[in-house]
Order: structure tokens, then C-alpha cells, then sequence
């Protein structure tokens, strides 16, 4: 009995407690926070017959002051809820747990405007749900807690709450990630130059043909369980696409502005659900800020001896910038805005850049250009993060130099690979869903091999066809993931395009209609924009070998060797690769992390016709002329006009 025990709260639910306790341990009982907590108190339960965010808020200021581990528990629109244990100085607290639980639910912004309204009131009704019965089942469930974590035992509700229905007394368990910028728990270090350093270290594959170094089964084991959950989960649902020729899932990411749904190709379902969550780890790391605080505020006059000039990259036109409404301000190189540290390897030092350009959200509609997930990669090493970003810099400059200068790349021959699986999913695209591939070698000056990859189709219904690109130091790895691109595509897009295929077909004559990134694909399903692409499809010349148009490649069982050969690839070619780190506390938790590559100079992706970026990049002119597709630069007037067709 010399254990004390803080009983905070009062109604039904605290006398329960009470009565299960009270044998045991010694019981101080206070109504609220108010009175001063006596220090040989062992551990604070807060209990209610109804919701109060504002005692919680407080509770977490009194307890995180007084070093005082608690938990709560309390009902909410005929739910019980019970935990988390909060342990005063550790990551996961109450509020991290109501911010995850908030964000899973489909009401979130109702919900949020909910609580800000019962943290005002000074008097809340109790729950309808709140019946003895129900209150009975919680007030076991907290006793037995209360007793694990007195003992010294691992409490159910470490990481994680009790959701009880009070209608039909079921329970559940659901985990919770801290949320790295909870004002009560979490600790954001500053960004600085000295951490933005990159020491790249060996990286082992995990056999000789793959390209990770992180085995399937040892991830397969942990996303679902710590990022997927329908209640309060990092992501909170998922679905599978049974119309897709392969076998494809997606994932839901929330956001208080929107749910965003992430996509896994692949040729079994357990696999895409794993890609699937990969990607939206990836997206939500590459939104914003999250594992540092950015620290440097300053315009680029006063810091461009180490600064990355942002024309470097590619801006808008200046016509663009001086229509009706458009949404960004050119560059002024005397306006104060927020930089990041990052590392330039051509230069072989920290560099600050732009945290507009760095992280794709970032000032949303207050900036000077627009950025999308461009060169964002998730690893499950650094290493592997900055191999699989400098890909997706390389697959969309490829796409986009094509386009632009309408290059009459060499056409491939998909079975002169000679492998099964390529030839298998070729087949399959034409015999399940009725479309031809078209395969062409969009590899530029570096010599990574990339790809066009193009699906038309057999018949007068439905889309007409659709491109994707793919880059790869294998080139049949970077054709399958083109392909899987494509095919994910195809029949969902179908029904689109009959609901709105008059206002596709207006998109013809006014390219500025393009606005939104499924409205570049959606213009080229239409068998009118097919002649955009004759520069392609109309070429008589051979299909070439994947032997004719690929030179045999070094293996390395370490990526870290494939990546330093890459690296020196665009060092010779003065192409500076930089990387920013964007690994959050929610993935480095499991050895997952994060980067944004900017290489200045390639063509970065955009969506939305008005947003195109050219301006500054004079690689686009040079270019042809350097694989020899033109016998000079090209000029402006040259460069294609249309809407581009990636998807």
C-alpha cells in the first residue's frame, strides 16, 4: 500500500477505478488539475465520463513539469478511449496520439474545429454512450493497465490506445508514431551545414540482380504494422486494383488539406501494398520539413557564395510569370525566403538551397517556381535514397528532352531482352488489355540507360494511348517499371475519358487548359493528339536489339560502387548532383530514408502547361546536338509547343 496512485477526474469512470484500486494501492483523489500533485505519486490516471481536449493539454503541462508518468482515459462520440501511457521526457505523448487519430479519420477538419470548440467550454455533457456497462468494461481495462505499469511490466498501451465501442463493448488495439512536431514531446534539431555532409558508405545489395539493399521480407514485416491503420495510422487505408493487368494497390496518406493516394505496381498484390507505402512514406517526407528545423533566412545577394542559384534549375517564362493569376513571383535575388543545407557532390561541400525547391509544398503559392516530388527517393540506406533519386531526375529528363525536341529515338525490340518476365508482361498488356508497347531508348549524354515507354490502342474504344519512361542502370528494369506505369493507367482512365472527353478535346486548341497532372495524360488519349507523336510513331526505321542499343554493365555487389560511378559520370560532365536529406523521425525509425536530388541543368517535371520550367536551362538546346540528332543547337522557336505527355 505504499504505492501512491493520482486519481484525476470524477464521474462513473474514476469511481470505478477507484473501486478496482483502491485494495492495492494508496489512492489521492483530486477532481482536477488544479491542486498540486503530492510528489510520491508513482502514476497519474485522468478520467472521464466525456471528452475534454483541454484537461489532457494540461495534464501533459503538469506531468511533463513534474516528471510524473500517466494515463487517461475518457469517452468520445460512443468510444472509449484509453492511453497512451505518456512518460514524461519520451516521444509519444497524448497529443501525439489525438494529432494521428484526428488526421486518420475522414471527418478531420470537422473534428479539429470540434475540439478547438471543447477546449473553450468550461462545461461538457456527458457521452449518451457513457453507460455503466461500458464504463465498467474501461474501468477494467485501465486497472489492469494501472497494475503492468506499477509492476514494472510492458503496458498494453505503450505506443498505442484502446478504442472500445460502447455499444458493442469490442476493443482494439491501434498503434501511434510520435509526431516529430509536437510541441509537447518532440525535438526538432536545427539544419545545419555540418550535418548536411554525406560521407557515402558501403551499401549491400541483397543479391546480385537487385538494386536495394534492404530484403522484401524484413520490410514486409514492419510497414504494415507501424505505418498502416484504419484509425490511427500514418497512412489509414488501403485498396487493390482488380481492373489493372498487374497486380496493383494503393494506399491512403492523409492531410488536413486532403487525402493522397499513393500507388504500388507490381506483380503481386503483398508487394504492391509494400510499394505503396514506401511511396507515401516518400511523399509525406518530401512535403515539408520534418526531421529539422530550417534555420537560414536570408536573400541570395547576401549568402550566393554558398547558396545553389535557383535559375539554375529552371524557372518559368517571363511571359508566365506576367499573365492573369498566376500563382508565383519571379525569383528576386533580394527577398529574404528559407534556405535548407544540402550537399553538392560536384562541388564536394554543403550548399544551401531553397526550401521551395527542396521540399514540394513548401510556401505553396508564395513562391517563385513550382515544384513537384522531382527526384524524391526513399532507400532503405542513404545510399540507396540517392541512387534511386538521381534515377527519377534521369527518367524525366530523358522524357521531357524527348519531347521537347522531338527526338526520333531508336525503337526497341521489348523480346530481344531475353527475358521472360518482359516478354510475359508485353503479352499480357496486348491479350488482357487490348494495347500494343511501344519501346524506345531515350538514354541522353550520361549514358544511363532510359526509356519511353508507350501503350496504344488496338481498338477505336477507349484511351488511345499512354507514355511513361523509366531509367536504370539495368535497362529491362527500367522498361518493366515504365511498364507498370502504363498499365496502371490504362482501363481507369477509360471511364474518364467518356465523362469528359469534351473538355479533353478543348485542351487541343488551348494547351493552357492543361491544368492538373492527369490532364497531360487524359489530352493524349484522344486519337486527335496521336500526330503530336508522329515523331516516334512514324519512324520506319528497324527495331533495334536491347544489344545494339545497351553497353554490358560492371556489377557491383555494393550500390554504394554503382553510385560513386554514376557520380564521377556527372562530375566529367560538370552536372552538379545535390542532395538534401529529408529522412523524418517516422521513417529512420526503421532504417528508411529520404532524400530530394536537384541535378541543375536537367529538365525538371511539371504539371500544368503554364508551369513549365525552361528558362535557364540551355542543356535543352545542346543536347540533340550532342547524341547527334541535330546538326546545331536548337533555338527556341523549335522546341515543341504542346502540353507535354507524361503522366
Amino acid at each position: 500500500m505504499n504505492t501512491v496512485v493520482a486519481l484525476i477526474g470524477e464521474g462513473l469512470l474514476s469511481d470505478f477505478v477507484y473501486e478496482q484500486l483502491a485494495d492495492h494501492y494508496k489512492i489521492t483523489r483530486q477532481k482536477d488539475l488544479v491542486s498540486e500533485i503530492p510528489e510520491a505519486v508513482k502514476l497519474a490516471l485522468v478520467l472521464n465520463d466525456e471528452w475534454n481536449p483541454s484537461i489532457h493539454e494540461m495534464a501533459e503541462e503538469v506531468f511533463q513539469q513534474s516528471g510524473t508518468p500517466w494515463l487517461r482515459g475518457f469517452v468520445s462520440f460512443g468510444e472509449g478511449v484509453v492511453g497512451p501511457l505518456v512518460r514524461p521526457g519520451e516521444q509519444g505523448c497524448s497529443q501525439c496520439a489525438d494529432m494521428r487519430r484526428l488526421l486518420a479519420g475522414n471527418d478531420r477538419k470537422e473534428m479539429w474545429e470540434l475540439q478547438h470548440r471543447q477546449s473553450m467550454q468550461s462545461f461538457i455533457r456527458r457521452d449518451a454512450w457513457a453507460s455503466r456497462t461500458a464504463l465498467l468494461q474501461m474501468a477494467h481495462l485501465i486497472a489492469e493497465e494501472a497494475g503492468k505499469i506499477l509492476r514494472n511490466s510492458r503496458a498494453k498501451t505503450e505506443e498505442r490506445v484502446y478504442l472500445i465501442n460502447l455499444q458493442t463493448l469490442s476493443s482494439s488495439m491501434h498503434f501511434f508514431l510520435p509526431d516529430p512536431q509536437c510541441p509537447v514531446c518532440s525535438f526538432q534539431p536545427e539544419d545545419t551545414a555540418s550535418a548536411a555532409l554525406i560521407s557515402l558508405r558501403p551499401s549491400l545489395k541483397v543479391s546480385a540482380d537487385s538494386y536495394r539493399c534492404r530484403p522484401k521480407d524484413e520490410l514486409k514485416g514492419v510497414l504494415s504494422k507501424e505505418y498502416l491503420d484504419a484509425r490511427m495510422g500514418f497512412l489509414n487505408g488501403k485498396m487493390i486494383d482488380l481492373t489493372s493487368p498487374f497486380a496493383d494497390a494503393s494506399i491512403n496518406l492523409p492531410f488536413f488539406s486532403g487525402d493522397e493516394g499513393c500507388a504500388g505496381r507490381t506483380h503481386s498484390y503483398a508487394d504492391s501494398e509494400m510499394t505503396a507505402i514506401l511511396e507515401g512514406l516518400e511523399r509525406y517526407c518530401g512535403m515539408s520539413p520534418r526531421g529539422k528545423q530550417t534555420t537560414v533566412h536570408d536573400s541570395f545577394h547576401n549568402i550566393n557564395d554558398q547558396a545553389l542559384d535557383p535559375v539554375q534549375v529552371g524557372v518559368h517564362a517571363k511571359e508566365n510569370y506576367e499573365r492573369p493569376n498566376f500563382p508565383f513571383m519571379p525569383f528576386d535575388p533580394d527577398q529574404q525566403i528559407d534556405w535548407v543545407w544540402g550537399y553538392s557532390f560536384l562541388q564536394k561541400r554543403p550548399l544551401l538551397v531553397p526550401e521551395r525547391l527542396a521540399y514540394y509544398s513548401s510556401g505553396c503559392g508564395h513562391g517563385f517556381v513550382y515544384e513537384t516530388s522531382n527526384g524524391c527517393a526513399l532507400g532503405g540506406s542513404l545510399e540507396e535514397a540517392i541512387f534511386y533519386g538521381i534515377m527519377e531526375v534521369v527518367e524525366r529528363d530523358s522524357f521531357l528532352m524527348t519531347w521537347y525536341a522531338q527526338l526520333p529515338l531508336p525503337r526497341l525490340d521489348p523480346f530481344s531482352a531475353g527475358d521472360l518476365e518482359l516478354s510475359l508482361m508485353v503479352e499480357r498488356l496486348q491479350e488482357v488489355a487490348g494495347y500494343d508497347v511501344y519501346l524506345f531508348n531515350s538514354t541522353m549524354e550520361h549514358g544511363i540507360p532510359s526509356v519511353w515507354a508507350l501503350a496504344k490502342n488496338r481498338t477505336q474504344k477507349g484511351v488511345n494511348l499512354i507514355c511513361a519512361a523509366g531509367a536504370h542502370p539495368d535497362p529491362v528494369k527500367a522498361v518493366k517499371s515504365a511498364i507498370h506505369e502504363v498499365a496502371g493507367m490504362l482501363l481507369p482512365f477509360n471511364d474518364k475519358l467518356e465523362k469528359n472527353r469534351e473538355q479533353y478535346e478543348e485542351m487541343l486548341h488551348d494547351p493552357f487548359l492543361v491544368q492538373q497532372m492527369e490532364d497531360h495524360s487524359m489530352l493524349y488519349s484522344l486519337p486527335q493528339a496521336e500526330e503530336r507523336l508522329s515523331f516516334l510513331l512514324n519512324s520506319n526505321v528497324p527495331l533495334r536489339t536491347f544489344q545494339d542499343e545497351f553497353k554490358p554493365r560492371s556489377s557491383h555487389s555494393d550500390l554504394t560502387e554503382d553510385l560513386k560511378g554514376i557520380l564521377s559520370v556527372f562530375d566529367q560532365l560538370k552536372l552538379n548532383v545535390i542532395v538534401v536529406d529529408q529522412t523524418t523521425p517516422e521513417t529512420i525509425r526503421n532504417g528508411l530514408h529520404c532524400v530530394k536530388v536537384l541535378i541543375p541543368g536537367m529538365l525538371p517535371m511539371t504539371f500544368g502547361h503554364h508551369l513549365t520550367r525552361l528558362s535557364g536551362l540551355e542543356r535543352v538546346f545542346k543536347i540533340p546536338m550532342v547524341l547527334g540528332y541535330t546538326k546545331e543547337p536548337l533555338t527556341s522557336a523549335q522546341l515543341n509547343p504542346h502540353p507535354h505527355p507524361f503522366p
